[in-house]
């Protein structure tokens, strides 16, 4: 066993030497402030592109194959000079052990982006100083994105992504730019940081590995067996939905996973699913219609 851990070992210190941790696709769109044919728009998406991808998050580098994949896009709404004001929607995912199937981890839309940018300013991630708005939401996102895909391989191993992503929080407050203070709403950065991190809402994250390690990544041996795992998984957010109904990482959970969770349970061998379809309405009723579709 010993020796097993040993050659597992080996092949990811080996496996971790060419390539950055992060395969994000990045657009930013300008339809809505009427000057969409600016270069300068065109420069930031090229920037924001070579920023994240190029940058090493961890120490750590990946072989291509082993990179997250993610996307970014930004939605410029309005323009004046050098500042900037938008929306960002971030999603990414990780494969199905197995099988050629993608799994959906995160799906966020920030309302609360507004940043300045010079065309060809360089963009440079410094833990320990701030930089711009647009440097620290960017930076913010990449670790959450690492510590979401990290709980989703091991239970709470996305913990010191999380703690990074805290860290800019706290360092982004004196820019004054929105989403980085408890005041700033229920979807704001700083709740979606403190709740990753916060005890209360272990049960996500628990559920999260249990879902995708336990679960889908079982099914190309056992389909039943899988599904059974995440719907067990997935119950157990009732119990966390009792205690902290409406919270922003229940909507988190289930703007990645609605659509998948009707698929894995409308094909294949059927389990019953009585018992899950009465929770899932329960703690996510704006996705009705997805469970309704659920067969028992």
């Amino acid at each position: 066993m010993n020796k097993l851990f040993l050659i597992l070992g080996l092949f990811f210190c080996v496996s971790f030497m060419n390539a950055q941790e992060l395969n994000c696709e990045v657009i930013v769109s300008a339809e809505q402030t009427g000057q969409s044919n600016l270069t300068v728009f065109k420069t930031l998406q090229t920037s924001l592109s070579e920023f994240i991808n190029k940058t090493t998050w961890t120490g750590a580098t990946y072989q291509n194959q082993e990179r997250i994949n993610c996307s970014i896009f930004i939605n410029i709404t309005s323009f004046d000079n050098e500042s900037f004001t938008g929306t960002i929607q971030v999603q990414s995912s990780r494969p199905v052990f197995g099988s050629t199937l993608i799994s959906p981890i995160f799906n966020f839309n920030d309302e609360q982006f507004t940043f300045t940018y010079r065309e060809f300013e360089p963009l440079n991630y410094s833990e320990n100083s701030y930089s711009s708005n647009l440097v620290s939401v960017i930076s913010f996102y990449a670790y959450t994105i690492l510590g979401l895909d990290a709980d989703t391989f091991q239970q709470e191993g996305g913990t010191a992504f999380y703690e990074e992503a805290n860290r800019i929080v706290t360092t982004a407050q004196q820019g004054n730019s929105t989403g980085w203070r408890g005041s700033d709403g229920n979807r704001s950065r700083y709740r979606l940081n403190a709740d990753l991190l916060s005890n209360a809402f272990l049960g996500y994250r628990t559920t999260l590995y249990q879902y995708h390690r336990l679960g889908l990544d079982t099914m190309h041996k056992d389909i039943a067996n899988g599904k059974q795992a995440v719907a067990a998984s997935i119950l157990n957010l009732k119990t966390m939905s009792d205690s902290r109904p409406n919270s922003l990482l229940m909507r988190v959970f289930f703007d990645a996973k609605a659509q998948e969770i009707e698929q894995v349970f409308n094909g294949g061998p059927s389990i019953p699913v009585k018992d899950l379809k009465e929770a899932l309405n329960r703690i996510a009723p704006l996705y009705a219609e997805n469970w309704s579709k659920l067969q028992f």
